[in-house]
C-alpha cells in the first residue's frame, strides 16, 4: 500500500500504518433467537422483532508508526468493534481501511485456538495465521513456552487450560511474531500481576524499538501512563482524539453525567429538609467553568444551605477519588470560621490554596451539621472537579521532585 511519510501532531516525521475514512458498522440484532420463533415471525411481524444498532459512524482516524495509542469509551462504545475493522476480523459497513505491515491482535481471550489441538499445535496454528512460517514458528518456540509459563502444560488439550493459561499463551504467541501493529484489547486484565508485569514490560520494549500498539482498556491510569495519543469513542464516534491526559478528564465528565442521571431517573422525590444544602459547586479561581485545576491554582467549593431557623450550624466538605477513597475533610467548625445564625438562605465558600492532588477526576460530598457537630443533611458526590495530570509522575499527590544522577567515567 503506497502511504508516504506524514507529519502527525507531534511534529515527527513518520508513515502511516493504518489510514481509517468513513468507516461506519451496523449489527443487526435479533430478538427472535430461535429457529422456531424466526420461522413463526417470518413474512409477518419479522421487523419488529430485529433491530439495528450503529457500533461505528463515520470514524476517520490516521495512525503513524510508532504510537501507542488508547482507545477508552463507555460500554458498547464501538471501541472493541473499531480494533476489530483494523485487524480485519469485522469488515465495515461502509468507509475504507488501508493498513500496511504485520500486524498481531490480541483481541479475545484464546481467540483462534482450537479447545481441542494441545498448546503446541495451538502455537504452530495461531503463528501460521498471524503470519510466521513453520522456520520461523520453530525459532521463537521455545520463547514462546518460556514467556507463557506454561511448561509441560504444553502438551496439554487447551480446554483444560484455566482462563490465566489461555490468555498468558495467547499473548506469548502475539508479541513473538515480530508485529509492526500490535492490537490489544483488554485482555491484559486476566492473569496474575506477575504475568501483567512482564506484558507491560513487553509492551515498553515494543515502544522503545518503535511499533505501533493500539489499546482498549478500561484502566485510565493505565492509558495516561502508556499511551502518547488517546481517541474517546462516544456511541460509535470519535468525541475526542488526543493527549490521553485530556481524554480521560473528558470521559470521566461523561461518566459522572450518566451517574448523576442514573441517579436522579432511579431516586423517588423526596420532600427537602428544613435544614438542607441546596447547591454545591466547585471551580477554580480565576478561570473558566469546568477548567482543570493546575499546580499554582486555587481551587473554591461553594455551598448554599438554607434553613428555617438554625442558631449554630456549620457546614463540612470532603473530598474523594473515582474509587471513593477518602482525600481530603474539612469543616467551618475545624476552620473556627464564625456562622451567624441561619434562616432563609446562605453560603459557605472553602478557599483550598494550591491543593496537591495528584491528576484526575475528584468528587466532592458536601455535609449541613448543627452546632453539636452531628449531620443535619448531607449530598454525597455533589460535584467534581478535575485535576490536570503532572507529565513527570501517578498517584493521588502531586509533589515537586528534582532527580540527579552521577556514575564513574
Amino acid at each position: 500500500m503506497p502511504i508516504l511519510p506524514t507529519v502527525p501532531a507531534d511534529g515527527a516525521l513518520r508513515p502511516e500504518v493504518a489510514r481509517i475514512r468513513g468507516v461506519s458498522k451496523k449489527f443487526t440484532i435479533r430478538k427472535d433467537s430461535s429457529i422456531k420463533e424466526r420461522v413463526v415471525t417470518l413474512g409477518r411481524a419479522g421487523r419488529r422483532h430485529k433491530k439495528e444498532f450503529w457500533a461505528l459512524r463515520d470514524v476517520d482516524l490516521d495512525i503513524y508508526a510508532g504510537e501507542t495509542i488508547g482507545l477508552i469509551g463507555h460500554n458498547g462504545s464501538g471501541k472493541s468493534t473499531l480494533l476489530k475493522v483494523i485487524g480485519g476480523i469485522v469488515d465495515p459497513t461502509s468507509g475504507t481501511v488501508e493498513e500496511r505491515g504485520r500486524l498481531a491482535a490480541l483481541l479475545e481471550l484464546g481467540a483462534g485456538f482450537h479447545p481441542d489441538l494441545t498448546g503446541r499445535e495451538n502455537v504452530f496454528l495461531n503463528a501460521s495465521v498471524l503470519g510466521l512460517s513453520r522456520e520461523e514458528t520453530e525459532a521463537q518456540f521455545d520463547d514462546i513456552v518460556a514467556f507463557a509459563s506454561i511448561g509441560d502444560f504444553i502438551d496439554t488439550q487447551v480446554k483444560f487450560y484455566s482462563s490465566g493459561m489461555y490468555v498468558r499463551l495467547a499473548f506469548a504467541v502475539a508479541v513473538h511474531t515480530d508485529p509492526d501493529v500490535l492490537l490489544v484489547d483488554e485482555v491484559l486484565a486476566v492473569g496474575d500481576e506477575a504475568f501483567q508485569r512482564k506484558c507491560m514490560d513487553r509492551i515498553r520494549e515494543f515502544q522503545q524499538q518503535g511499533r505501533t500498539i493500539i489499546l482498549v482498556t478500561h484502566s485510565l491510569d493505565q492509558v495516561v501512563e502508556l499511551c502518547g495519543r488517546c481517541v474517546l469513542l462516544h456511541q460509535g464516534k470519535v468525541l475526542f482524539d488526543g493527549k490521553p491526559s485530556t481524554a480521560v478528564a473528558r470521559f470521566r465528565d461523561l461518566l459522572e453525567e450518566r451517574r448523576v442521571a442514573e441517579r436522579d431517573a432511579a431516586e423517588p422525590q423526596v420532600e427537602r429538609p428544613q435544614s438542607a444544602v441546596t447547591g454545591v459547586s466547585a471551580h477554580v479561581i480565576g478561570k473558566e467553568e469546568g477548567s482543570a485545576l493546575q499546580p499554582e491554582d486555587d481551587l473554591e467549593i461553594r455551598l448554599t444551605v438554607t434553613s428555617t431557623g438554625l442558631q449554630t450550624w456549620g457546614c463540612r466538605v470532603q473530598i474523594d477519588d473515582t474509587m471513593g477513597q477518602k482525600m481530603f475533610v474539612t469543616g467551618t467548625d475545624w476552620l473556627d470560621t464564625p456562622m451567624p445564625p441561619l434562616d432563609g438562605e446562605g453560603e459557605v465558600a472553602f478557599v483550598l490554596k494550591k491543593p496537591a492532588l495528584g491528576g484526575g477526576k475528584y468528587f466532592v460530598n458536601a455535609t449541613l451539621i448543627d452546632g453539636d457537630g452531628n449531620d443535619v443533611h448531607n449530598i454525597m458526590q455533589a460535584t467534581s472537579f478535575n485535576v490536570e495530570f503532572d507529565p513527570r509522575a501517578t498517584g493521588y499527590l502531586r509533589i515537586d521532585v528534582e532527580g540527579s544522577a552521577s556514575g564513574s567515567r
